[in-house]
């Protein structure tokens, strides 16, 4: 996954349903689960809500990457 992705957000949260649209504006962090399995925390810009919010990278299935 990398800046300017198309994905599917795969977790509801609070205003932001399941399969709701979002672009790929930036990678923040590395982060280490409970598991210890590395994943990232991606920002992501909401296509239907018009603002930007936080995910992991298991909460986000890409549709079209950008070459």
């Amino acid at each position: 996954m990398k800046a300017g992705d198309l994905v599917r957000i795969t977790r509801a949260s609070i205003g932001i349903p399941k399969g709701s649209l979002g672009l790929v504006e930036t990678k923040l962090k590395d982060t280490g689960g409970f598991t210890g399995i590395p994943d990232a925390m991606w920002r992501i810009y909401l296509l239907q809500a018009g603002r930007q919010r936080r995910y992991l990278g298991r909460d986000l299935e890409v549709i079209n990457a950008s070459r």
